[in-house]
């Protein structure tokens, strides 16, 4: 049976790869063969993917709201933006959870021209400036003029002494961060240049999904259990992190949940991140 992808280009349904996708989500075998079936019997020749996907996610949130939050990542991280600033904050609380000082919208000086950064991470004495790239269509990708644009600012910047934390920091590394995915090109040249990139599905075993999962990263936007102003709300007031909630729900006071509200949210949280 044939079914339409996002991009408009038309394959065969593959039932293994829903399946392999529902897995991870985190619910039971026993679950996933019972959604599997019922959307067997739904689909028709000529249905998108988009269907398909919302079928797997309403029938995951029947059963558990923290499976159908996970399943639910890649949108959630694309509700970050349109304009990418909540995006930026979420790169930083990732390379924070690795140990790194970050900080955000920071202006440096290279020898030609000033530089706004998106992020700054220092780890080891070593300092990385970070250039995050979001976008908003579901089949963009970043090409090889990124990493080409984005190394003639590093390389303005690199080595030349910075007041950061003292007078004598110096950028020396330098990351690439997208929401979707980079072109082959864009990869090829990243390698060559020593550039470092981190996109949805790259690096193929430390990527922002694999991060996610590994790290519980998961952004506020992919709560089953709030709405889409209220999850705007909580990013306003700098809570981009599902853990950042789970030991403190004065967040979800204030952007005025009823307490049974706070309590269905504090409980979609807590199984999400696998705490209690």
């Amino acid at each position: 049976m044939k079914i339409v992808k996002h991009s408009g280009d038309i394959v065969e349904f593959n039932p293994e790869k829903l399946k392999n996708s529902l897995l991870k989500s985190g619910a039971s075998n026993l679950v996933v063969e019972s959604i599997l079936q019922a959307i067997k019997k739904e689909v028709y020749e000529g249905i998108s993917t988009k269907q398909i996907y919302k079928m797997a996610f309403g029938l995951l949130k029947k059963t558990a709201n923290s499976n159908a939050a996970r399943y639910n990542l890649k949108a959630a991280i694309q509700l970050l933006g349109p304009a990418g600033f909540f995006f930026e904050k979420y790169i930083a609380r990732l390379f924070a959870s690795e140990k790194y000082k970050t900080i955000t919208n920071l202006t440096l000086f290279g020898k030609c021209v000033s530089h706004e950064i998106d992020v700054l991470a220092q780890k080891n004495d070593v300092f990385s400036m970070i250039e995050c790239k979001f976008h908003v269509g579901r089949d963009a990708a970043s090409d090889v003029k990124t990493p080409m644009y984005v190394l003639s600012r590093f390389n303005d910047l690199k080595e030349r002494k910075q007041s950061i934390f003292t007078n004598k920091d110096m950028v020396t590394k330098c990351w690439i961060v997208t929401n979707k995915r980079f072109t082959s090109d864009a990869v090829d040249f990243a390698k060559c240049m020593d550039l470092n990139l981190l996109s949805w599905d790259y690096p193929k075993n430390n990527n922002l999904k694999t991060k996610n999962d590994d790290n519980c990263l998961y952004p506020v936007t992919c709560l089953t259990t709030l709405t889409l102003a209220e999850k705007e709300k909580l990013l306003i007031l700098d809570v981009i992190l599902v853990k950042e909630l789970v030991n403190n729900s004065d967040s979800l006071d204030k952007i005025g949940l009823s307490s049974n509200r706070i309590k269905n949210v504090m409980r979609e949280a807590s199984e999400l991140c696998k705490w209690v």
